[in-house]
């Protein structure tokens, strides 16, 4: 998987021109070849809210996907790595992109901060019956009559109209119809290694590491951690723990090597607090401490922190 898809890309993948006015639009799926165009699994730069009511498809997640068969909303977040593969022609409904800029205080409270827009665990798929279907229709129409007037805080409405979605969402119970793609395992693997991967490598004693665990990474996957670590040992024969510590080994090396930061900065970077828990570790998986390490390649710097490990 490679980096987040940016809008632009999104709007040239589906042969659409990118306007860069305003930081929210909606169309009708009809109009957007909707149809005819495959979205590989990617993270996107952007928030999406769709409605399919007529037409065919598979919406893939990191662990399980599921036949769309119209009348389907979805939420899709920057942090959700998903793919969309139509199967039959004449798609029609609805979606909405927005961007950072237009999610406020008001559309992220307490409340909505659960909502299967923002959530990174939990559902994001829902099947609606044909009342709830017209329902989010008529929201969405209402969305496109708003998007193209003239009032001045029209964004505040949309944004209200995104609230009254995601509200409606947390009443529908989520589709009990989700199956295990053959290549599930396969999928998940792929997507850890590309999240791991992308925080290296370390340029600044400042740039910390966000993931550091099996249940950090399982989170953004979007997956439970022991799934996650069925799908590594079945793939490449370690697990998520044991995979995060053989990647952060690496770079700590590196920086051992090439770096003149002092014990207390790498081990900082890399997540730990206290130089002593990065000494601990760094023992416990090469079975020296990083200072003799340094002597051992004859790196030589007299601001290296004295270890007491």
């Amino acid at each position: 998987m490679n980096r987040k898809e940016s809008i632009a890309e999104f709007y040239s993948r589906h042969g659409q021109q990118y306007s860069q006015a305003g930081q929210f639009n909606i169309y009708r799926r009809e109009e957007f070849a909707c149809d005819a165009t495959s979205l590989p699994t990617n993270r996107r730069d952007f928030y999406k809210i769709s409605l399919v009511l007529e037409g065919e498809g598979i919406i893939s997640l990191a662990d399980k996907s599921i036949h769309v068969k119209g009348n389907t909303l979805s939420f899709m977040n920057p942090l959700i790595p998903y793919s969309w593969e139509p199967t039959t022609d004449n798609q029609t409904g609805y979606f909405c992109l927005f961007t950072e800029d237009f999610v406020n205080s008001n559309l992220k409270n307490d409340s909505l901060s659960q909502s299967p827009l923002f959530k990174v665990g939990g559902h994001h798929i829902f099947l609606l019956t044909d009342e709830s279907a017209r329902l989010i229709s008529s929201i969405f129409e209402n969305m496109l009559r708003e998007i193209q007037s003239d009032y001045t805080n029209k964004y505040d409405l949309l944004r209200s109209y995104v609230q009254i979605l995601m509200h409606e969402a947390m009443k529908i119970q989520p589709p009990d119809t989700f199956y295990q793609p053959a290549n599930a395992a396969e999928r998940i693997s792929s997507l850890f290694l590309e999240l791991l991967e992308r925080q290296f490598p370390i340029d600044s004693p400042h740039q910390i590491l966000k993931l550091k665990n099996a249940n950090e990474f399982a989170a953004q996957l979007n997956v439970h951690t022991n799934h996650l670590n069925r799908a590594l040992k079945e793939t490449i024969g370690k697990t998520t723990t044991e995979w995060i510590a053989e990647r952060m080994m690496k770079e700590a090396k590196a920086l051992l090597r090439h770096s003149s930061w002092d014990i207390g900065e790498i081990g900082y970077s890399l997540g730990f607090e206290h130089a002593s828990n990065f000494i601990i570790f760094f023992k416990k998986q090469s079975g020296v401490t990083p200072l003799q390490f340094r002597k051992e390649i004859g790196f030589s710097n007299h601001l290296q922190m004295p270890e007491a490990v």
